[in-house]
């Protein structure tokens, strides 16, 4: 009896030797997978950090960059991932199959954000606009400050942070309010009539002329555009440089009322004569 004892706590002995030896071995195997998982993850960022700082020596297109770092940072941490499923005892090979087979069923299920992606595509080979350029779109209007894998980030004038999809900022009509050097300030002015149409042009013209950031060519145009109900309208079509348009426009504003106020040029107010007959 005494033996069968000695028997069975030897076989116990035995099978928690091998269990914490199994232990040890693959806690160690855990430990190295998460340790190279670590280092991975720095060795990544660096490069990553590495690679932008080459791209800004390089010259690299500012709109290309965030995209491409994104890309390659994706790239690695997949590689990183499957050294460590690796390193686990896991089968690459069928585990990449696997992460295959995975991808696709994901890519159907999220066929918005591939048109997303294809979209960013696009818009890199494409370049309807580029990063700190200013564009109108979707109702949207802003700078541009980050092209990304997915999405566009807007900057509106009073700093909003607008995120667009790139599926449909590819796939709808935008304005690029920048990419050209000048750009054309239209505006109308109304005096009463009454006032001399040819004094009205004179005094257009030379307060175009007093300021420099309105070019001679193309010529400014000033021209008597209708006859309205309470005043004739002059319209105003002169050129400006595109980063100078608004300062321009607002000046313009203040000086042709001062120059009109100043030379006794009435600006008109709708008015209504009432008759009443008495019966």
């Amino acid at each position: 009896m005494e033996e069968i004892t000695n028997i069975s706590s030897l076989k116990q002995n035995l099978e928690l030797n091998k269990y914490i030896q199994l232990a040890v071995e693959y806690g160690l195997i855990l430990l190295k997978a998460l340790v190279v998982l670590i280092i991975g993850l720095w060795l990544v960022k660096r490069l990553v950090k590495t690679v932008e700082r080459i791209m800004i020596r390089s010259s690299v297109d500012e709109t290309l960059r965030p995209f491409l770092l994104t890309i390659i940072d994706i790239v690695l941490k997949v590689a990183l991932f499957i050294a460590v499923v690796g390193i686990l005892g896991i089968q690459t090979t069928s585990f990449v199959a696997v992460l295959g087979a995975a991808g696709l069923a994901v890519g159907l299920a999220l066929q918005g954000s591939l048109s997303n992606l294809a979209g960013g595509v696009i818009i890199l080979l494409l370049k309807p606009f580029k990063v700190g350029e200013v564009i109108d779109a979707l109702g949207f209007a802003g700078t541009v400050k980050e092209i990304q894998i997915f999405h566009t980030i807007l900057h509106t004038f009073d700093n909003r942070r607008i995120v667009i999809p790139n599926g449909q900022l590819a796939n709808s009509s935008l304005t690029n309010i920048t990419r050209n050097p000048i750009r054309r300030l239209d505006l109308e002015v109304s005096v009463a009539y009454g006032s001399d149409i040819d004094f009205v042009k004179q005094t257009i013209t030379e307060i175009i002329k007093s300021d420099e950031r309105f070019h001679n060519e193309p010529d400014p145009l000033v021209r008597l555009l209708r006859m309205a109900d309470s005043a004739i309208v002059f319209i105003i079509r002169v050129w400006v440089d595109t980063d100078k348009y608004w300062p321009a426009y607002f000046d313009l504003l203040e000086n042709l009322y001062k120059e009109f106020y100043r030379r006794g040029i009435s600006i008109p107010f709708p008015q209504l004569d009432v008759h009443i007959q008495q019966k």
